[in-house]
């Protein structure tokens, strides 16, 4: 080589397209040809025919000419000191590789935190058991309510007894006139009861007092305000079973001469109480202010009566 012409010494300096110019082909350069390479005499081979490289196989790999040295051209894959590989195989194909399907990651969540479900059924349970006991405690209300209405009524049912009543007080109205009581509402002792299953008493709800039939039954009635001391008639409103009977009377705990007397004076059937309701009267002599006044039941009474009212005039 001449001082101007070096030539081309490397790699780097080969033109693969110098034939086209002067100075390349004045070196010797060469277009491509069918033997696998163009450029300068002895220069590297940068191309190979396609199809030459493999890769997986055992087939010899072209080599590569550079400064007249045949170098061998390193297979894919293969690294220093180690022969090429077979063929490619993915990492999965290998014992341990990478898993061949995506696993969804464990929930950290799960099973923890507040169980709302449990929450939700529970509190549902406890409004179910508060409206349970709202409509219980309602219900015994209301049959409270209606068992204490019941009981104040002063209308019993059929045949029903009472207890004998508190001495029941009736007062002179201040107009002077004298007061007039149901008997159902006058002090029952000695058996005395209050029923409504013979129809005919006036008294309210037809309530009447029976159980008189037999010695110590008794009722009493206390009466204020009598303005002046003089004789009265007291008059009783009563039923008989058609035969004749009489009680004793007193006022103020003394009797008097004569039993009021409670006769058939309207001729009713014999046996037959809701057809023998009449009345009558006795005479008795009061005391100004308060005054108490007894029917009894004594020996020698003939007793078989209802009483049904009392009044003065």
């Amino acid at each position: 080589m001449t001082p101007g012409d070096n030539g081309a010494s490397t790699p780097e300096d080969d033109d693969p397209f110098g034939y086209l110019y002067a100075d390349g082909q004045a070196r010797g350069a060469q277009p491509p040809s069918g033997s696998g390479g163009y450029g300068y005499p002895n220069a590297v081979s940068r191309v190979r025919p396609v199809g030459e490289r493999t890769y997986g196989g055992q087939q010899q790999a072209p080599q590569a000419q550079y400064g007249g040295q045949t170098i061998p051209q390193q297979q894919p894959g293969a690294g220093y000191g180690q022969p090429p590989s077979a063929a490619y195989q993915a990492p999965e194909t290998f014992p341990g590789g990478a898993p061949t399907t995506r696993q969804a990651p464990p929930n950290p969540g799960r099973g923890r935190g507040p169980n709302t479900k449990g929450l939700l059924i529970g509190a549902i349970a406890v409004v179910a058991a508060v409206v349970i006991g709202i409509s219980v405690a309602m219900m015994n209300g209301n049959g409270d309510d209606n068992k204490a209405n019941g009981d104040a009524s002063t209308t019993p049912s059929q045949s029903q007894s009472a207890s004998p009543s508190p001495s029941s007080t009736s007062s002179v109205s201040a107009s002077g006139e004298l007061p007039k009581i149901d008997a159902k509402a006058l002090r029952l002792d000695g058996g005395t009861s209050v029923a409504s299953d013979v129809k005919g008493a006036k008294a309210d709800g037809g309530v009447y007092v029976s159980g008189f039939n037999h010695v110590g039954a008794k009722v009493t009635w206390t009466v204020n305000g009598i303005q002046k001391a003089g004789d009265f008639r007291l008059y009783a409103r009563y039923s008989i079973p058609g035969v004749d009977a009489n009680a004793t009377l007193s006022v103020n705990g003394k009797a008097n001469n004569q039993p009021i007397g409670l006769k058939n004076f309207i001729g009713s059937p014999k046996g037959d109480y809701e057809k023998g309701w009449q009345s009558t009267w006795a005479p008795v002599t009061l005391t100004k202010g308060t005054n108490v006044i007894e029917l009894a039941c004594n020996d020698g009474n003939q007793c078989d009566a209802l009483f049904d009212q009392l009044w003065l005039e």
